[in-house]
């Protein structure tokens, strides 16, 4: 592109009224779909259109932006329908299949791997990406934390960049934290987070995420030059949630400015689709806090081996249940064991409508992989929590849940066995550990009970502060704010 189009493109995008900004998603759904989320709230900001945003997806990724956009606008979230679209092309990837450039459509972990390399190399990614940021002009950019040369993109042009981490403030801070304590493990086999309020946080060497594990810490400490550098960061969380980790971001300096906005997938009135409807109307017959709901994602594989062990605790717990069973798994249940449970179970094996199923009143508990997503829908809907983590940050996620805020338990007691972010090294959980978790964390006046009363009272402040004048309203509104300003004054 000329340089001279560019700078009258740029000249005549500021001297709008809207302020244009733009959302650049990691290439998995789990990222996606906060941006998406996100780019709503922005666009619903401001009365008469004064925001203008735009997702940019690579073309195989449209579809998650379009189907959450058709969500929200039956959900009457007007702003959904003014929120834009553009595309730019995913590199080719030697064996990679074609069109495949999210992480939750790799069909072997290779292909993940593939999709990674491509994803993080900022040789094969930056130029595909300055190139629509260029052709969009937009005023501000919200870029996924992996993209850390965006930064360097958005100072060329002139425009403010702000960091979008999907995940919570505790997680990123623990990780950050460990690397600048060089990952001390003790004799134990185990990591304290240094200089992190308490409870103090311990984790095994073996539920730390690959690259601490091996302290290579390269583009973790790029990502927090990153951080530094940005305009600001913003964080989908609230400050009741997460006070103390949010304070630390402001305090220690890490950050120029820092947004609380979260959780910006909360609803007043979840989707009832025709799909929806099914699952819910099973609801329906069943009694309050009597249904357990499972699902891990969209990325981790679970061998066939543990789905058995579940699915014959499942059986054994007496429980009823409703199951997400990714479609990738391939997995065919033990001989029998559907005829058993055809009365008081349901196994999903396409997408299913978590915020409406979570927000119904007969689930009593989530089996959750502790993915910061579906801790925040759990939190919303004030479902108390058995945690099962699988890879990345969710092992030190599952801290904040069961150690911090006690709103859930561990599904497997500490000491039963070797957990593991590779899933081949993770021990396999035996079927009457996984009926004698749900039986006691469900047994009315037990754990279950006295976690859902403390997640009830996080669910009341998480409607609290998306409401108007509430701590995540108020942030997302100075961040604007602060945007238009810097527009302002560089214009």
């Amino acid at each position: 592109m000329a340089p001279s189009t560019t700078t009258s493109s740029s000249r005549s995008s500021r001297s709008s009224k809207k302020l244009r900004v733009l959302l650049i998603p990691f290439f998995a759904t789990s990222h996606i779909e906060p941006f998406t989320e996100l780019a709503i709230r922005l666009a619903a900001s401001r009365p008469n259109t004064a925001v203008e945003a735009t997702v940019a997806v690579t073309l195989a990724n449209v579809s998650i932006v379009q189907s959450l956009l058709e969500r929200r606008r039956r959900d009457t979230h007007d702003a959904a329908a003014a929120v834009k679209i553009v595309t730019y092309p995913f590199p080719m990837v030697d064996g990679l299949p074609k069109g495949v450039e999210n992480l939750g459509k790799a069909a072997t972990p290779t292909d993940l791997a593939r999709i990674n390399l491509a994803a993080l190399s900022e040789t094969l990614m930056r130029p595909a990406q300055e190139a629509i940021i260029r052709a969009q002009s937009p005023d501000a950019i919200f870029t996924d934390l992996h993209f850390t040369w965006s930064t360097d993109i958005a100072d060329k042009l002139g425009v403010p960049c702000v960091a979008f981490n999907v995940m919570g403030a505790f997680p990123m801070l623990a990780v950050r934290h460990l690397v600048m304590g060089d990952v001390a493990i003790d004799d134990d086999g185990a990591a304290t987070v240094p200089h992190f309020p308490a409870p103090h946080i311990r984790i095994p060497r073996t539920e730390l995420p690959d690259f601490l594990r091996r302290r290579d810490y390269g583009a973790s400490n790029q990502v927090h030059s990153m951080q530094a550098g940005c305009f600001g960061l913003a964080i989908n969380t609230f400050a009741d949630l997460e006070r103390h980790y949010c304070e630390i971001y402001v305090r220690q300096g890490y950050v120029k400015r820092a947004y609380f906005l979260g959780p910006l997938s909360l609803q007043h009135q979840p989707s009832q689709t025709t799909t929806a409807s099914r699952y819910i109307n099973w609801l329906d017959t069943k009694p309050n806090h009597s249904v357990v709901y499972l699902a891990f994602g969209s990325l981790a594989h679970v061998s066939d081996a543990q789905l058995d062990k579940l699915a014959l605790g499942l059986e054994a717990s007496g429980k009823s249940f409703m199951w997400v069973v990714r479609a990738a798994e391939n997995w065919t249940p033990p001989e029998g064991w559907e005829k058993c449970v055809e009365d008081r179970g349901i196994i999903i094996r396409s997408w299913a409508p978590q915020t409406a199923i979570l927000a119904h009143s007969a689930v009593g508990a989530f089996v959750t992989q502790c993915g910061w997503n579906s801790v925040l829908e759990a939190v919303v809907a004030g479902v108390p929590m058995l945690t099962w983590p699988k890879v990345y940050e969710q092992f030190i996620t599952e801290r904040l849940v069961t150690e911090v805020l006690r709103i859930g338990e561990r599904m497997w007691p500490h000491g039963a066995g070797l957990r593991s972010e590779n899933y081949r090294k993770h021990e396999v959980i035996p079927a009457d550990d996984v009926a004698r978790a749900l039986i006691m964390f469900m047994h009315p006046g037990g754990s279950g009970d006295v976690a859902r009363r403390r997640v009830k009272d996080l669910s009341s402040k998480s409607r609290a502060t998306m409401a108007e004048g509430g701590s995540s309203h108020n942030d997302l509104h100075r961040m604007v704010d602060d945007l238009m300003a810097a527009r302002g004054a560089s214009s």
